[in-house]
């Protein structure tokens, strides 16, 4: 692939990104057949409102086809998670009502569309600890060149000019190849919640110098 280049995300980012969240949205994988009916649900949760509430510590990964890949983060969690429930959560759940029936019988997109009326805010203790948070995801032609790295390490370096003494991130206990990779960059596993399709892997880091 050709080189990418890091830049802070800017206004008409949001198709470009989430179109990266939902083809790495199938627990790492390829979310495409899973969103047809949606392909922007997971979008709306995990990219919109850090585009909207944290343009700052916003990276977006791109090279010469574009947008491919971006790591986000939230300076103080309990505080981004605040205003997303007053901000952003509200239109959500007009626009989405939430899904009625057997939840076996959902598709992925209305399993996603429930959460919109039922988040987690999660925030693995201690929050003092780790208050910051983040996440990445990267397209798979961007993916074994070094740019995850490069974009965990330049949010990071960001997150503590802000005056943040931690991070965490949470990722699905299904996504495997993951772990390794944040234990590398320095993570350390804090707590798993819930099991298969539904379970967690909280990881957490220092950012004492």
């Amino acid at each position: 692939m050709s080189d990418c280049s890091v830049r802070l995300a800017r206004a008409g980012d949001e198709a470009g990104t989430y179109h990266v969240c939902m083809k790495t949205g199938n627990f790492g994988q390829d979310g495409e057949p899973c969103y047809r009916e949606d392909p922007a649900a997971l979008g709306r949760i995990y990219v919109g409102p850090y585009l909207a509430f944290e343009p700052e510590l916003s990276l977006i990964l791109e090279d010469e086809q574009g947008i491919c890949g971006y790591a986000l983060g939230a300076l103080d969690s309990r505080q981004f998670f605040d205003r997303y429930e007053r901000e952003w959560r509200p239109a959500l759940c007009a626009q989405f009502p939430a899904p009625t029936g057997d939840p076996a019988s959902w598709t992925r997109a209305q399993t996603v569309h429930h959460g919109y009326h039922h988040p987690d805010y999660f925030i693995p203790e201690p929050s003092a600890v780790y208050p910051s948070h983040l996440h990445i995801d990267l397209l798979v032609r961007a993916q074994g060149h070094g740019y995850g790295r490069h974009l965990v390490e330049r949010l990071l370096e960001r997150l503590r000019l802000r005056g943040s003494v931690g991070v965490h991130l949470g990722m699905s206990i299904l996504n495997t190849s993951a772990l390794g990779f944040y234990q590398r960059l320095g993570f350390r596993e804090l707590i798993r919640v819930g099991e298969g399709i539904d379970g967690s892997i909280y990881l957490g880091r220092s950012l004492h110098p």
